[in-house]
């Protein structure tokens, strides 16, 4: 098997970071998800199997469907253990910093992360900081957990990788490959999966977990979203949901409760783009997704502070949520000029 997001100098430099025993610590994004969650604790086996003490630090909170993950109970959220998570970076001698391209994504912990005196990057989203003393960056694959497996490997270490491991890696590819389903799904990654397989993956249990494990209060939010905040602009091929703060409110919101919402509307026949904004005590979080060759990457770090990938990102706004929708609604006709079918 090739490992395409190993490549040889980083793998080298890497090798050379872990040959001897090291205090890590592993850091993901604000609000992860389960390629986030997946690829920290899925490393974190593997790096304690080779003789390292190793601590993962989540920003905030694991959502309710991801909250059965091998190994979730050991790491430091820091948002509610600050204390322990700054002291667990500082006292860190390699700091790998996973599924994100950017330091400020992780959050209130970007202060302790910035003086972290060596760092090593895996991740892939577009236009990484140059921050990390050893990257890996490849936005050709799906999922983060899909390049640790390969870096892993080329490490010589995956005979490290036993169920529990492979359990995080393998749901962290499901998750930010739609389940197999996005085109960033290649065979490579259909490769990776069935090695992880191979290591006893109860497939019926990720999968499970992670489409069919709903709260009462989830599924009511979303009907509300779909019956009373949904806008279908068939001219434009677009869709655009919302949610207020009220909304979260009266349905009695969750971390992660919105997860996936965005995908209902690209789901509606002849969609091209769906729009999903919700609003937060602090802030407006907008999530994209398209079809086709529609870069709604772009067209968020252009116009709302995000990023992400062509067919999957995020931003964010100040402006309050009907503002942001108003600004989009603006922004939209000549973004879809500028990329035609």
């Amino acid at each position: 098997m090739a490992f395409p997001s190993a490549p040889s100098a980083a793998t080298a430099q890497l090798a050379e970071a872990l040959s001897a025993s090291r205090r890590i610590t592993i850091v993901t994004h604000f609000n992860p998800d389960g390629d986030a969650i997946g690829s920290c604790l899925g490393l974190a086996f593997v790096l304690e199997a080779a003789g390292h003490s190793v601590q993962v630090v989540l920003p905030n909170a694991a959502p309710g469907f991801l909250k059965w993950m091998p190994g979730l109970d050991k790491a430091i959220i820091f948002d509610r253990q600050q204390d322990a998570g700054v002291s667990a970076i500082q006292e860190a001698e390699l700091v790998f910093v996973l599924d994100l391209n950017r330091q400020d994504r992780v959050g209130a912990a970007q202060e302790a992360l910035r003086a972290a005196p060596f760092k090593v990057l895996i991740d892939h989203h577009q236009d990484p900081e140059e921050f990390a003393h050893i990257v890996f960056s490849d936005t050709s694959a799906c999922a983060t957990c899909q390049m640790v497996f390969d870096i892993v490997s080329a490490l010589g270490l995956a005979h490290l990788i036993d169920r529990d491991a492979a359990t995080c890696l393998y749901t962290g590819i499901v998750t930010d490959s739609g389940s197999f389903r996005f085109r960033s799904t290649s065979p490579h990654t259909m490769c990776v999966a069935a090695e992880l397989m191979e290591k006893g993956v109860p497939i019926d249990q990720v999968h499970g977990a992670i489409m069919d494990d709903n709260s009462v209060e989830r599924l009511r939010l979303l009907g509300h979203m779909l019956t009373q905040r949904m806008t279908v602009l068939p001219a434009e091929r677009t869709t655009v949901l919302a949610l207020s703060k009220e909304d979260l409110q009266r349905y009695t919101h969750g971390p992660g409760e919105t997860e996936g919402f965005v995908n209902y509307g690209l789901s509606i026949r002849g969609t091209r783009l769906s729009a999903f904004f919700v609003e937060r005590p602090d802030q407006v979080k907008l999530s994209l997704r398209s079809k086709g060759e529609l870069p709604v990457d772009r067209f968020t770090r252009d116009h709302f502070n995000g990023g992400g990938h062509r067919n999957a990102a995020g931003g964010q706004s100040e402006l309050g949520l009907q503002a942001t929708i108003d600004r989009f609604m603006d922004l939209l006709p000549a973004f879809l000029a500028a990329h035609p079918e």
